[in-house]
């Protein structure tokens, strides 16, 4: 029969066990999620990550040869008539000096607009030139009503890692993107994606084909000055982009089963 002492240990790690599991369940979850997304046929990306701010996920391929940025964002605005943005900062960390992609839905299409935001005032109806030539814009409707936003972008030589940011807001009137709210996830939505290099996440293919910024809604968007490229040996924090997985969670659960089994 066991002792008092050894039930004791089998009913902590029980214990120990559980909280684990309720702790990791959930995040093993979420660090799939960007992978599910399905895209329309010719639409594909090597990378994705379920961002920290907004419920919002980026996919993206990044050609260091071309030094060009293939993006796939993806949010739920914050109404049904409002817009989705994401954009990339070479200049600081949050939205001044931020050149963003912006979306919203008019009429039966959607509109995507360019921005390069530099002051606290009502952005346009028009889009602005941005430091970044922009190709391949377009957006569409995703599962969950999430919006889609897509664009390529075309990066210095050597950009390793650069500064992003992203935000949804609830209106648009007469083609002119309202302010976003000021919640504390609104100001959370930024972080640094790692391009290449030290930090850079492994390729993970999200599935292609099937069905077919900070404060950007608040400031004034100017012609830019181009920014100087960044290179040479950055070793960067994953932050906010990098890609989540399941595998440290399960590692974590076995780890713990393998601890029960050794009390018991």
């Amino acid at each position: 029969m066991a002792s008092a002492t050894q039930q004791h240990r089998r009913r902590r790690a029980i214990l120990q066990l559980a909280a684990l599991l309720v702790l990791v369940s959930p995040a093993a979850a979420a660090g799939g999620a960007c992978k599910s997304e399905k895209f329309p046929a010719g639409k594909s990306y090597e990378t994705c990550a379920d961002l920290p701010a907004l419920g919002a996920a980026l996919h993206w391929t990044y050609d260091a040869a071309a030094s060009s940025l293939s993006v796939a964002f993806a949010a739920k605005p914050a109404s049904g008539a409002g817009w989705v943005s994401w954009g990339i900062n070479p200049t600081g960390d949050g939205m001044k000096g931020a050149q963003a992609l912006l979306a919203f839905k008019s009429g039966a299409t959607y509109v995507v607009n360019t921005y390069n935001l530099t002051g606290y005032k009502p952005l346009s109806a028009t889009s602005t030139p941005i430091a970044f030539k922009a190709t391949g814009l377009a957006a569409d409707e995703g599962a969950g009503g999430k919006v889609r936003l897509y664009g390529t972008l075309q990066l210095p030589k050597g950009m390793e890692s650069v500064n992003h940011i992203w935000q949804v807001g609830s209106a648009v009137a007469g083609g002119v993107p309202a302010k976003h709210a000021f919640a504390q996830e609104n100001l959370d939505a930024k972080g640094k994606l790692v391009l290449a290099g030290a930090g850079a996440p492994e390729a993970a293919p999200a599935p292609a084909g099937g069905d077919s910024s900070a404060e950007s809604g608040s400031v004034e968007a100017e012609a830019p000055s181009l920014p100087t490229p960044s290179g040479g040996k950055k070793s960067p924090a994953a932050g906010a982009a990098s890609t989540t997985h399941a595998s440290a969670p399960v590692l974590i659960v076995l780890l713990a089963l393998a601890g029960f089994v050794a009390i018991v």
